[in-house]
C-alpha cells in the first residue's frame, strides 16, 4: 500500500475511534499535531508565527495578531480550529480529514484537558513523551507466561500462543498436512530445493514417531540450507554485485565474499549475537584499520571478521562512477547505508529523520545524526575513500615479495624494449633527416629531442613542415622486422606477469587509525548547511545509558563495536523482536508484524505480541541460535497444519491467526533452482565469484557472457557451460540489470535493500513460462531425464516426473489426461517436421521428446508446481 494512503488511513481510523470515547491530548490529538503541525510550530527553531504546539500550556499564549490557539470549551472562537476547517492551515502536505478535526474540536469542547502534568521547561526540537517511551516496540522484551490449553494438538508454547488466539474466535487448528506434502513444504523451505522422491518415499515410509524431526534436523545440516536462508539476509542487507547509483551500474568485483561468509554462517549456526557484531565491527574486533590489515589477513578467523564488514558497504555507491556532484555522492551513499542497518536491525524507519524530524516516530533530526556519527570514522564524508580504495589484499608477505619481484622484472623489460624501439626510431630518423633542407636540419634535430610542452611555436611549426621525418610513434611503417623484437621483448614480460599469484581482494570498512571527525547536524539534510556537532548514541527514545565507546588498542574508535555489543546486549528492546519476526515470516508466510521493516507507527501492530516476546526472549536465552529456534517453528502444529480448512479461511481469510499453513507461491530463486534440479542439470558447486549475466538480442538478461562485435554490439550470449546452471545465489546480481526470469517472479528490488518482497500474480509470469528461453530448455532438458530413466514407457515417464516435481503419483485422471496430450503433440509435431527438408547436419527430428518436453514445461506452469501447500 502506497505510503500516503497508509498514513491516511491510519490517522483517520485513530480519529474515528476517538469520537466514541473521551478525547485525551495524550492519546488522541497530540498525535494529529505532530503529523501535521508541530514540525513548523515547535520543531524548529523558530516556530512559524510564534506558535507551539508541542505542549496544552503553549497554546494559552496570546496570537501575535490577537486571538488565541484555542479557548477551552470554545472550538468556535478557537483560531486552531477556524484555520484548519478553512484549509488554511497546514501550509503545505496533506490537509485534516473531517474525522481528525472532529477530534480536536470535541477534544477543546470538552476542556482541552491533558491527563498528566506536562514539563516545566522543553528544549528545543522534537519532544518525547512518556506515550512515546511506552509504544510496544520499545518496551523491554518481557518472558509472558505460555497459556495453558489443555490441547494435545500443543506441541511446543508457540502452539499454546496461537491457540488461545484462535480459541478466542471460536477456531481450532487444521488438520495435519499429509507426510507427502509436508515433506515438500519443509525441504523447500529450508533448503529452497525439493525433495528427491527417494526422500519421499523414505518419510513417508517412517512411521518413527520422531521421523518428522529427524527430516528436519537433516535438512538444517544441509549445506543447501546456508545458501537458501543467506538469501533471505542478503535481501535486507541490500546485497548486489554492483554498486548501483549512477547508470553505469560498475560491478563490484569483491563483494561475492560476504556473500559466502553469509551462506558460511547459517550453515555453521553462528550466534546471532556474533553475526551481527562481526557485520556492524569486525575491523574492530580484528584489529585492523585502514593501513593496517596485512596481519588480519594471515589468520582465518580475523579475515572473516574483516569480510563481514562488507555488510556497510552494500548501498549504492556512485563515487568510483563520476559521479557529478561528489560531495552530495559521499552522503547520500553515508544515508543509503543507515538506512539499510536501521531497518534491518531496528525495523524502524530512521531515515526519515535525516531532513527533519520524524513526522510519526519519535525519532529527531539530532538521533539520526548521533546514530550516524557511530558509523562517520569508518566513512567520513570529508575526507571519502572511493570503493576502490576499500579494497584489501589477501596477499602473504611472501606472496608480496614474489609479487613485487616479478614486477621489477617486467619494468626491466619494459624498459629495455622502450630503448630498443627508441634505438630503432633514432636510426629511422638518421635516414629520414637527412632529406631535409640543410639548414633545417639540425634546428629539426633540436626541437624532436625537446620535451612537447617545452617546445617554441618555431619548433612546433618546423615540426608540422616535416611530420615523415619524426619517426616517433611508427615503428612498424618503417621497419617490421624491428617491430616483431619490441613486441616479442613485450611479450616475454607479460608471460612474467602471468606467473604472478592471484591477488584476491577483500572489500571491507575500516577506520583511518587516528582519525575521529566531528558529525554535526545537517540542516534539511544539506551538507552544506551543518548546525551543532553531536555526539554518537542510541535512538533517544530507547537509550538506556550513553554509548561510552572505548577506542581499540589499534587505532579505532570503537563506536561500532559499542553500539554491537549494546544491539545483543539482551536489553535492546527491538533487535531480538525484529529477527524473530523476519524468521516467523519466511516460514509462515507473514510476520507476526506484517511490517517487518517498520516496527513504529505506521507499521502493523504484532496480531500476537505475547507470542512474538516470547520467541524473542527465548532466542536470546538460547544463545541467539538460529537452528534451535527454526525446530521450534517448524515442529510445531502451527507449521504442520494443513493449508486447507474452511472455518479458518472464512472467519480469518488473511490467515493472521495462523489457523491453517498459508499457501506460498515459490519465490524467485527456489523456482529457478527447481526447476534445474527436476532437469538434472542443476550444479551444486559452492562458493567463488559471481556467474556472469548478459543481455541476449531480444534484450532478456540471461546467464552467460556477452560477445561483441568492433562496433561493440551483442553478436551472441556464450555459454558459461556447467555454471549456467548454479544455483541462483550464485548468479551476479547487478541493481540495474536483473536476471529476467527471476525478475518475472519478484526477486528483490533493492532500494538500497528489500525489507519485504512482494508476491505478485501477473501477465509477464505466464509469457514468461510460455516462452522463455530457460524455460524451455530445462523443460527439454527435464523431458531428457524423463526419457532416459524411464525408456519407452509413457506411463513411468509421466510417473516419474510428478514424483520428481510434486512427491506424488499422478491419480488416473490426470494419467489419461497426460498421455493424450503427449499423444497429441508427438502427432503434431510429426505432422510439422513431415515434408520439411532438414540441413544434413541438423540433428533428426524427434517427435516424442518434444511432445513430452512440452508437456514438462505444461507440469513446470502448473500451481500444483508453483506453489507450495
Amino acid at each position: 500500500m502506497p505510503f500516503r494512503v497508509s498514513l491516511f488511513l491510519l490517522l483517520t481510523a485513530v480519529a474515528a475511534r476517538a469520537l466514541d470515547r473521551e478525547v485525551t491530548f495524550e492519546r488522541d490529538v497530540r498525535p494529529i499535531l505532530k503529523a501535521h503541525c508541530t514540525h513548523c510550530h515547535g520543531e524548529e527553531e523558530k516556530p512559524k508565527g510564534g506558535v507551539d504546539l508541542r505542549l496544552r500550556r503553549f497554546m494559552d499564549k496570546p496570537l501575535e495578531g490577537g486571538g488565541h490557539v484555542l479557548v477551552p470549551g470554545k472550538p468556535g472562537e478557537s483560531e486552531m480550529v477556524q484555520l484548519i476547517r478553512e484549509g488554511e492551515m497546514p501550509k503545505k502536505g496533506k490537509k485534516l480529514t473531517a474525522e481528525q478535526i472532529a477530534v480536536i474540536e470535541k477534544w477543546i469542547a470538552q476542556g482541552a484537558k491533558v491527563t498528566k502534568p506536562e514539563p516545566e521547561t522543553l528544549a528545543l526540537g522534537m519532544f518525547i513523551t512518556d506515550e512515546d517511551r511506552e509504544w510496544w516496540a520499545f518496551k523491554p522484551i518481557a518472558r509472558p507466561a505460555v497459556p495453558q490449553t489443555g490441547s494435545d494438538r500443543v506441541r511446543s508454547p508457540i502452539d499454546a500462543f496461537v491457540l488461545a488466539k484462535l480459541r478466542e474466535q471460536k477456531l481450532d487448528f487444521a488438520p495435519e498436512a499429509e507426510k507427502r506434502a509436508l515433506i515438500r513444504r519443509v525441504t523447500l523451505d529450508l533448503t529452497g530445493l525439493p525433495p528427491t522422491p527417494t526422500e519421499v518415499d523414505g518419510f513417508v515410509a517412517d512411521t518413527a514417531p520422531d521421523a518428522y524431526e529427524k527430516l528436519v534436523d537433516r535438512l538444517l545440516a544441509s549445506p543447501a540450507y546456508g545458501e537458501r536462508w543467506a538469501r533471505h539476509w542478503l535481501d535486507v542487507a541490500g546485497y548486489a554485485d554492483s554498486n548501483g547509483f549512477m547508470e553505469v551500474d560498475s560491478p563490484r568485483l569483491h563483494a561475492w565474499r560476504y556473500r559466502d561468509y553469509v551462506i558460511r554462517a547459517f550453515n555453521d549456526d553462528k550466534p546471532w549475537s556474533g553475526f551481527i557484531a562481526e557485520q556492524l565491527a569486525g575491523d574492530e574486533l580484528a584489529g585492523a584499520t585502514h593501513a593496517d590489515t596485512q596481519q588480519v589477513m594471515l589468520d582465518p578467523h580475523k579475515r572473516d571478521q574483516l569480510v563481514a564488514t562488507a555488510f556497510l558497504r552494500l548501498g549504492p555507491d556512485g563515487t568510483d562512477d563520476g559521479a557529478p556532484d561528489t560531495k552530495l555522492a559521499r552522503n547520500q551513499a553515508i544515508a543509503e547505508e543507515i538506512r539499510i542497518v536501521s531497518s534491518s536491525l531496528l525495523g524502524l524507519t530512521v531515515a526519515c529523520a535525516q531532513c527533519h524530524d520524524h513526522r510519526y516516530d519519535p525519532i529527531s533530526q539530532a538521533d539520526y545524526y548521533r546514530f550516524r556519527a557511530i558509523f562517520d570514522p569508518a566513512y567520513d564524508w570529508q575526507k571519502w575513500r572511493n570503493p576502490s580504495q576499500r579494497l584489501y589484499s589477501l596477499y602473504t608477505p611472501e606472496e608480496r615479495a614474489k609479487a613485487d619481484a616479478i614486477e621489477k622484472q617486467i619494468g626491466d623489460i619494459n624498459r629495455e624494449a622502450q630503448a630498443m624501439s627508441k634505438k630503432f626510431l633514432d636510426e629511422i630518423f638518421e635516414k629520414e633527416v637527412v632529406k631535409l633542407p640543410e639548414a633545417e636540419r639540425e634546428p629539426y634535430r633540436a626541437a624532436r629531442a625537446t620535451a612537447e610542452k617545452d617546445r617554441t611555436p618555431e619548433q612546433k611549426a618546423l615540426l608540422k613542415k616535416y611530420p615523415s621525418a619524426l619517426a616517433l610513434y611508427s615503428l612498424d611503417l618503417y621497419d617490421k622486422d624491428a617491430q616483431k623484437k619490441v613486441l616479442d621483448k613485450i611479450a616475454e614480460g607479460t608471460k612474467l606477469r602471468a606467473t604472478k599469484p592471484p591477488e584476491g581482494m577483500v572489500m571491507a570498512l575500516t577506520e583511518v587509525k587516528g582519525v575521529v571527525p566531528g558529525t554535526r547536524v545537517m540542516n534539511r539534510g544539506d551538507h552544506d548547511q551543518p548546525k551543532q556537532f553531536v555526539e554518537p548514541g542510541e535512538l533517544s527514545v530507547i537509550e538506556r545509558a550513553p554509548l561510552a565507546p572505548k577506542p581499540t588498542d589499534t587505532g579505532s574508535t570503537g563506536r561500532r563495536l559499542a553500539y554491537a555489543r549494546w544491539l545483543t546486549s539482551g536489553q535492546h528492546p527491538l533487535v531480538a523482536r525484529v529477527l524473530v519476526n523476519r524468521f516467523w515470516l519466511h516460514h509462515f508466510g507473514r510476520g507476526l508484524v506484517n511490517t517487518p521493516g517498520d516496527f513504529g507507527a505506521l507499521g502493523e501492530a504484532p496480531t500476537h505480541p505475547e507470542l512474538l516476546d516470547w520467541l524473542a526472549s527465548d532466542f536470546m536465552q538460547g544463545g541467539w541460535k538460529l537452528k534451535r529456534l527454526q525446530r521450534l517453528m517448524v515442529t510445531s502444529t502451527t507449521y504442520r497444519q494443513s493449508s486447507l480448512s474452511d472455518a479458518s479461511s472464512k472467519a480469518d481469510p488473511d490467515n493472521k491467526l495462523y489457523g491453517r499453513f498459508k499457501m506460498q507461491r515459490l519465490d524467485a530463486e527456489a523456482l529457478r533452482d527447481t526447476m534445474l534440479a527436476a532437469a538434472g542439470t542443476l550444479n551444486r558447486a559452492a562458493f567463488g565469484p559471481p556467474i556472469g549475466i548478459a543481455r541476449d538480442l531480444s534484450g532478456r538478461i540471461v546467464v552467460g557472457q556477452e560477445e561483441l562485435n568492433a562496433n561493440r554490439d551483442i553478436v551472441k550470449v556464450k555459454s558459461l557451460g556447467k555454471d549456467d546452471f548454479r544455483r541462483s545465489i550464485y548468479v551476479q546480481v547487478r541493481r540495474k540489470q536483473p536476471l529476467t526470469v527471476l525478475e518475472a517472479f519478484d526477486a528483490p528490488v533493492m532500494t538500497p535493500n528489500c525489507e519485504l518482497r512482494s508476491s505478485s500474480t501477473v501477465a509477464p509470469q505466464s509469457l514468461l513460462l510460455m516462452n522463455d528461453t530457460f524455460v524451455l530448455d530445462t523443460a527439454r532438458a527435464f523431458a531428457t531425464r524423463l526419457r532416459g530413466e524411464s525408456q519407452g514407457d509413457a506411463r513411468g515417464q509421466i510417473v516419474n516426473a510428478w514424483r520428481i516435481l510434486f512427491g506424488r503419483s499422478p491419480q488416473e485422471p490426470d494419467m489419461q489426461r497426460a498421455l493424450a496430450y503427449i499423444a497429441e503433440q508427438t502427432e503434431a509435431v510429426r505432422n510439422y517436421h513431415h515434408g520439411i527438408q532438414h540441413a544434413k547436419d541438423a540433428p533428426a527430428p524427434d517427435p516424442h521428446l518434444d511432445a513430452l518436453a512440452s508437456y514438462c514445461q505444461v507440469l513446470f506452469s502448473s500451481n500444483r508446481f508453483l506453489y507450495v501447500e
